[in-house]
């Protein structure tokens, strides 16, 4: 529609009009314009200059060269060379020794937190509670010893992963699925693992249970239920359940067992970096003194 020159106004309208509001043909003001034309020509400059127009396999790099990538390494080249005497000394201390120096164990901890959160938040929580499957670090429960070697070691090598040899392994049967108990007496002994830290579903079956237990199941978790950490059998009477403690959980870890993994962490870490974390988690409370 063409612009229509209204006798009461000093611009033209373009003809439309709402409840008696007409709208100008007014241009645009010339700083404006400019303005407008010089951010165009600014914007085209910088993706000349610096990475923008995405490829098939990357980006253009730009005349320029630069790259956040490259700079954030540098960064991180910086911090390196700045912690490196620190680290070597970390790294090449007794295990034991590093508490005994206040200035090491201050650097362990806020570096172990900081690869903690890096590396371990997303199975043990940022806060390190643990989840159903996840342990929790936070307790004096250890599956494998919870002294500051034990840590170490099960960092270093992982639990159950088939990249390292040294990783800790131990294997539950699953006495329901390979038909190793029949179902009532995965039920009985069900049963008296319960009473072992708490109330049975069914008391009557605990007793039974007992002999079960005494023939399949103390050789691992010992004839008091307390587990044995060498073989990373858990302790079953102290009301601290991996996978749930009650009647189905167990019924289902009775019968099919668990298996849960833990990668391997020496060749992804240094040296200086899984040092750091196991003296942070040692530090969380429930780490054990050194025996």
């Amino acid at each position: 529609m063409s612009a229509k020159k209204d006798d009461d106004l000093d611009f033209e309208t373009t003809g439309h009009q709402w409840d008696g509001i007409k709208e100008y043909n007014k241009p645009l003001p010339r700083w404006w314009l400019y303005t407008f034309y010089l951010c165009i020509v600014w914007g085209i400059g910088y993706t000349i200059a610096y990475p923008a127009w995405p490829g098939i396999s990357g980006a253009s790099p730009g005349v320029l060269g630069y790259s956040t990538r490259s700079e954030v390494a540098q960064d991180i080249a910086a911090v390196d060379q700045a912690n490196a005497a620190i680290n070597t000394e970390l790294a090449s201390a007794e295990l034991t020794a590093i508490a005994a120096n206040p200035e090491l164990l201050g650097y362990a901890k806020n570096a172990g937190a900081a690869v903690f959160r890096t590396w371990c938040a997303q199975c043990h929580g940022s806060g390190a509670a643990g989840a159903k499957g996840y342990p929790n670090l936070l307790d004096d429960d250890w599956l494998w010893g919870g002294t500051i070697e034990d840590i170490h070691a099960t960092i270093a090598h992982g639990i159950r992963n088939e990249n390292d040899p040294d990783a800790r392994y131990s294997e539950m049967p699953a006495f329901g699925a390979d038909e190793l108990l029949t179902d009532e007496e995965i039920t009985q002994v069900v049963n008296h693992v319960m009473s072992l830290s708490g109330e049975p579903q069914d008391a009557s079956l605990a007793a039974a249970g007992a002999e079960v237990f005494e023939y399949n199941c103390a050789s691992c978790h010992g004839e008091d239920g307390t587990g044995d950490i060498y073989q990373g059998a858990p302790n079953l009477a102290d009301a601290i359940w991996l996978y749930g403690g009650s009647y189905d959980a167990l019924l289902e870890t009775v019968s099919y067992s668990r298996y849960g993994v833990m990668p391997s962490w020496q060749d992804r870490l240094s040296e200086a970096e899984v040092r750091a974390v196991a003296t942070y988690v040692h530090g969380l409370g429930g780490g054990e003194a050194s025996q």
